[in-house]
């Protein structure tokens, strides 16, 4: 397992649970679901089981870094890839992977977000051990699908033919981006899409060849400074070079443009924990559908299908709600239908541009 490495992505400010996730303290460093580890926790420790822990990079914001040292002990300086501006997750795989091959060239790495929440440790395991083998041995950029329970419309789906790698990665036919229900009725359906888990695995060699053809001018940036990767002069280097990067995603910059992308159907009971309403659908619940994160101090009175998460030391009372999202931190109150969530983004830029950052 020498050759396998994580790349763990934790940059993103989680505005969609806001308030709890603050530009300050995002979601990845949280605990949003009550379990006593923070999702950056659960995700790093997944990664434990499968790959040396010296293997495993954290890419996060420069402003975050304390809070990575902080909740993950056994993560080195050198292990933690700061970035001086969000660029998307282009910029910031580029430069992992070009890190990474300069370390080792046969390197096969496991590309995964910080925030998600996977509640078969075993299969998922089982899968990316799989991925990883596959990747050391075939020229293929390979995502993880995974088989839809329901037409959400609030993910990307992939595609797959019958064409495969060793019976199991399917030859990706097409990328879409959250369709409108009725498209994702149509892929349900029809039994050949994915929903887009946002996991990726390929080798090192994979990875730079497809950055040189599809994104040359950032491969250029990384692959001219190969002198001051795992120097001293790193992070000046990356300073300067993040600024002259395209602010793009590897799903459309690459993924969704080479030819040698497959897809593996996996059902290890995924989740993105993208809202509250995906919290909702996981949290424990009482009689009338109610999950309250903690439960103690929360009194409900006529009230159901709530999704309620409130400071442990203030008394909560909650009367003839149905269908709503109460969520109190940071000074900040909100209360929202669950069925309007996604107002939830334009709600944060509203409040930034009455109040500045005081409550962002």
């Amino acid at each position: 397992m020498k050759n396998f490495y994580a790349i763990i992505m934790a940059g993103g400010i989680g505005s969609r649970f806001w308030p709890i996730s603050r530009s300050a303290h995002p979601k990845q460093f949280l605990d949003i679901l009550g379990t006593g580890k923070t999702l950056i926790q659960q995700t790093y420790e997944r990664f434990l089981k499968i790959i040396p822990a010296e293997n495993i990079y954290i890419a996060t914001n420069d402003i975050y870094i304390p809070l990575v040292k902080e909740q993950l002990t056994g993560i080195s300086e050198e292990q933690i890839l700061g970035e001086p501006i969000m660029k998307n997750t282009a910029p910031c795989i580029a430069y992992a992977s070009h890190k990474i091959s300069l370390l080792n060239p046969d390197a096969a790495i496991v590309v995964s977000p910080s925030d998600h929440l996977i509640l078969d440790q075993e299969a998922f395991s089982k899968d990316i051990l799989l991925s990883l083998e596959a990747a050391s041995g075939n020229n293929c950029l390979i995502t993880l699908g995974i088989k839809p329970s329901r037409p959400d419309t609030g993910y990307g789906y992939i595609q797959y033919t019958t064409q495969t790698i060793g019976n199991s990665f399917h030859k990706v036919k097409t990328f879409t981006e959250k369709p409108n229900f009725e498209l994702a009725q149509t892929f349900v359906q029809s039994g050949d899409f994915l929903w887009n888990a946002g996991i990726f695995v390929w080798s090192a060699r994979s990875i730079l060849s497809a950055l040189n053809e599809f994104l040359p001018d950032m491969n250029d940036i990384f692959r001219e400074g190969a002198s001051k990767l795992n120097t001293e002069a790193e992070n000046a280097f990356i300073h300067h070079a993040y600024f002259q990067c395209t602010n793009i995603s590897i799903d459309y910059g690459i993924m969704e443009k080479a030819s040698n992308v497959y897809v593996l159907p996996t059902d290890f009971g995924w989740s993105d924990l993208g809202t509250w309403s995906s919290v909702y659908e996981l949290a424990e619940k009482d009689y009338v559908g109610n999950a309250v994160i903690p439960s103690q101090n929360v009194m409900m009175y006529d009230s159901s299908n709530c999704m309620v998460k409130v400071p442990k030391d203030k008394l909560v009372i909650l009367q003839g709600l149905d269908d709503y999202i109460v969520v109190e931190s940071n000074n900040t109150l909100m209360i929202c239908q669950k069925s309007h969530e996604q107002h939830v983004k334009q709600i944060v830029t509203d409040v930034k541009s009455k109040f500045g950052t005081l409550y962002i």
